[in-house]
């Protein structure tokens, strides 16, 4: 067992709570819902990034390499000067929703290089241009560019020339659960001396602003020594030390309101004390007491080109002159360390993988640990405001989450991206779970069973989606993604966590019975859903009314619940292994399968029309539009929509068939005589490879011909993945004429051109993870049933028949090519950006971005979105190639 293994079993077991420091600390709090408080919901205004260093925040912290306790009580991060600033770096900037082309966008250049499941390793890369940060520009040119135009990204203006940049490395290791000890590489890569001011600050979250009766923290100098010591109630008493002979600044997390609205300040010392003693030559703005509630240990150094400095800090429980900080075991613990999570790692990737392979599922593994967010919101506090603050505007009682008050949310998190999404988002957070599973289970099963709890989940049984609105709808992945990870650990541990599955499958039980009852407009097994995640995917906005009235019958709407049925059928099913109630539940869900296999397929349920989702002509899944006069048009985008439906797949093993008779007995009778709902899905009566029986909304015959279009090159196969649209639309756009109005898709490989949900994703014709990996899935399940003898074309035309595995395996090849090294030495996911392509001090940082170009590979959106994009580390993992 390896050092980090031996850690987690500590954690599993209570004995140690490594887990209680780590990445916690947001790169962004400033333009979110949370500290929001204004009558009409525009939350990027009224927190913009030029308040951020002035303004107390209300709900959690942000910082630059941040760290945190699980509460975030105590706090430690980074801050940067390079003498010509106008802003002390503390925290990342980005473009706000509407200064951005395409929404919002952080403009930094910052890497999550390393992490093992419990933090006892860390390591961070920020990327600092030695000339001043250039704020203006970004915003203007940004906001000056259409939709149509690429972004105007950071290394575009010029500040990265004559590579007159500082590398900021941030490692951190834990000696124990409650000491860690930080290390700050400062490299110069410039041709020319420079300086630049390191501040690693550390501060308490304010819960004291709020109420009245609240307890105060306090740091103090201790004298003589560049020591803080930290006086917190729940933790007690920690101390910082900082090698060398820093000076000392202390302040108090408190508001500029003088600065910021005009009156005076309550406390005399706040929050942007530094930025104003090094930016303004203020001296009077930080406290010559030597006490506060923020502090920083300022650093002024000199470095010569190409040298590395290196400074030392750490924070732990152990009293002045207990043990000395810095002596020889400092560094020796860094290499230990890493030398445990390098092992840790070499016994999670398999040892055939490349270098490079193992390089990319590192990192995006890192990624992925570093995304851990203390996130803090209270619905009902944030609604009605705090007893020692003015009242909000009455208005917000009747906007934004209004029917969520349960919501009580005070936990670490795995988020999307800490700067763009630094909230969950429900389906997201499924995808991460399986990634986060293959290195850290518990931490992936704790994550699925937080959004069931009851100060989560609503009480009529929804998922809370994500903060801006929580009332909208994602896709029912939660049952797929806690099977998967159910299953990932029993493979490891050979033994299943039992007690996990039955208590989350309870909760999911409440979950589904919202979707029937609130998402199948007319009872008929078609489910709607709105957007579903998919953003722009549709002809219209899928979450607001139809400009024709009526309603949309969704083909993926209906797949995601076909699938959700099979998903909590195949945990019934385990669950059944050891208490035979559950086979009654199991028979429900395969009824519930049916039915709705049935309906999309053109079945006729309780004497009504059938609802065929299925476009014979096309061998295509499509929406249908449902008018108010009861006709219906289907809506002929080919996209995602129509693949969805074969997620809906799951092949049952003679083995278990056997060993439940009753179960066994329902099927076979279903097949016996409901042949009226058995007839349009696929074969149930005759066994597959290994006797094995599928269930499946499509039968062999209908998966060929989607899988025809599917792998076809010239419309969903990219070089790189699968695209959500299809490329046809790009010479053939969807063109729908209503009420004098003209709405069409047209195929959109990178950005989108519209502003339809922010305009900041796009879901007409780039890649995305997580589809694409249910699909390869999705065609494992129907290799397993269907055997070796089921072939098709792939690509399509190209004469080279394939199984439905090696399909699998080559659409993931094509995924994991994104991010790896090509035969002209350039990684894809650079596009054409030569500082990444050429430079050696950047070709090896790889960003896991939010989706990918369809045609090319290049990353888009969300540059740290190592939630389901890490999903290409499983894929490396599994596939070993």
């Amino acid at each position: 067992m390896t050092g980090e293994a031996r850690r987690l079993e500590e954690v599993r077991n209570r004995t140690t709570h490594w887990r209680r420091w780590g990445p916690y600390v947001s790169e962004r709090a400033w333009g979110g819902v949370r500290e929001d408080y204004s009558a009409n919901g525009t939350a990027w205004d009224y927190l913009p990034h030029d308040h951020a260093r002035s303004r107390a925040y209300r709900w959690n912290e942000d910082g630059l390499a941040g760290i945190c306790d699980r509460h975030q009580r105590i706090c430690f991060a980074i801050a940067l000067w390079n003498g010509h600033d106008p802003i002390l770096k503390e925290r990342l900037f980005g473009l706000t929703g509407s200064e951005g082309n395409h929404g919002e966008d952080v403009k930094e250049y910052y890497f999550y290089l390393d992490s093992t499941p419990t933090h006892s390793y860390m390591k961070f890369l920020y990327k600092y241009p030695q000339v001043a940060f250039p704020y203006s520009d970004l915003v203007e040119e940004n906001r000056r560019r259409g939709k149509q135009a690429r972004e105007y990204e950071l290394v575009d203006t010029g500040v990265f020339n004559e590579n007159r940049y500082f590398d900021v490395g941030v490692e951190y290791a834990k000696s124990d659960s409650e000491d860690i000890l930080i290390r700050i590489n400062v490299t110069n890569h410039g041709p020319e001396a420079a300086s630049i001011d390191v501040l690693p600050t550390i501060w308490f979250r304010n819960t004291w602003s709020w109420y009245p009766d609240a307890i105060r923290p306090s740091l103090a100098h201790v004298n003589g020594d560049a020591i803080v010591a930290l006086a917190e109630p729940k933790y007690g008493q920690r101390w910082l030390y900082c090698d060398g002979e820093p000076q000392l600044l202390f302040t108090d997390n408190e508001t500029n309101t003088e600065r910021l609205y005009g009156y005076p300040n309550a406390s005399r010392y706040v929050k942007d004390a530094f930025h104003r003693l090094l930016i303004d030559g203020d001296r009077d703005a930080v406290n010559p007491a030597g006490a506060g509630t923020k502090a920083a240990a300022l650093y002024r150094l000199d470095v010569a080109p190409g040298e590395t400095v290196t400074l030392r800090l750490r924070l732990n429980d152990r009293e002045p002159g207990v043990m000395p900080p810095f002596g020889s075991t400092f560094d020796d613990l860094f290499a230990t360390r890493r030398q445990e999570a390098n092992e840790f790692y070499d016994s999670v990737l398999p040892a055939r993988l490349s270098t490079d392979s193992k390089q990319v599922a590192r990192q995006a593994f890192a990624g992925l640990l570093w995304s851990k967010q203390y996130y803090h919101y209270v619905v009902k506090d944030w609604l009605e405001g705090d007893p020692a603050q003015p009242a909000p505007p009455r208005d917000r009682r009747s906007g934004r989450n209004r029917e969520w008050t349960h919501l009580y949310n005070s936990d670490v998190i795995s988020m999307p991206d800490k700067w763009e999404y630094p909230w969950y988002a429900a389906w997201d957070l499924a995808f991460h779970c399986v990634a986060l599973a293959v290195v850290d289970s518990d931490f992936a099963k704790d994550q699925l069973a937080l959004l069931l709890r009851e100060w989560y989940m609503h009480p009529n049984g929804q998922l809370p989606a994500y903060e801006w609105a929580f009332g909208d709808v994602n896709p029912p992945v939660h049952a797929w993604a806690a099977w998967r990870v159910y299953k990932i650990e029993k493979k490891r541990r050979g033994v299943g966590d039992l007690k996990f599955l039955e208590r989350v499958f309870h909760k999911l039980l409440l979950n589904f019975t919202w979707w029937v009852n609130r998402k199948d407009a007319e009872g008929m097994n078609v489910f709607q859903g709105g957007f579903l995640g998919l953003d722009n995917i549709g002809v219209f906005d899928r979450s607001a009314p139809l400009p024709t009235g009526g309603h949309l019958e969704q083909s993926d709407g209906t797949s995601w619940m076909a699938m959700y049925s099979l998903n909590m059928l195949a945990i019934a099913m385990e669950l059944a292994n050891h208490d035979g109630a559950y086979e009654d539940v199991a028979s429900k869900f395969w009824e519930h399968f049916l039915n709705i296999a049935h309906a999309m397929s053109g079945g006729q349920l309780h004497g009504g029309d059938g609802h065929d989702l299925w476009d014979d002509e096309d061998g295509f899944f499509y929406d249908v539009l449902h008018m108010p006069d009861d006709s219906r048009r289907p809506l002929k985008v080919r996209s995602l929509v129509g693949l969805i439906p074969l997620l809906a797949v799951q092949t049952l093993e003679p083995a278990v068939l056997e060993r439940h008779e009753g179960f066994r007995r329902r099927l076979e009778w279903f097949i016996q005589h409901r042949s009226d709902l058995t007839g349009n899905v696929a074969c149930m009566r005759t066994p597959g490879r290994g006797e094995r029986r599928l269930l499946s909304i499509v039968d062999g015959e209908r998966l060929r011909r989607i899988l025809s279009v599917m792998l076809d090159e010239r419309e969903f196969l990219s070089p790189y993945g699968i695209r959500a649209i299809s490329r046809i639309h790009r010479d053939q756009p969807y063109v729908l004429g209503v009420n004098g109005n003209e709405y069409r898709v047209d195929y959109e490989p990178a950005e989108s051109s519209t502003g339809l949900f922010g305009g900041n994703s796009n879901w007409r014709g780039p890649i995305w993870f997580p589809i694409n990996f249910l699909l390869m899935e999705a065609l494992q399940k129907f290799h397993h049933y269907c055997g070796d003898d089921y072939k098709v074309e792939c690509p399509t035309g190209s004469g080279r028949m394939m199984t439905l595995w090696e399909v699998a395996e080559e659409i993931s090849r094509r995924l994991a090519s994104i991010f790896l090294v090509d035969a002209n030495g350039r990684r894809p996911v650079f596009g054409p950006v030569e500082h990444f392509n050429q430079d050696p001090n950047w070709r090896d940082l790889i960003p896991f971005h939010e989706y990918f170009h369809g045609d090319t590979g290049a990353g888009v959106g969300a540059s740290h979105q190592t939630g389901w994009t890490a999903l290409v580390a499983k894929l490396l993992q599994q596939s070993g190639v």
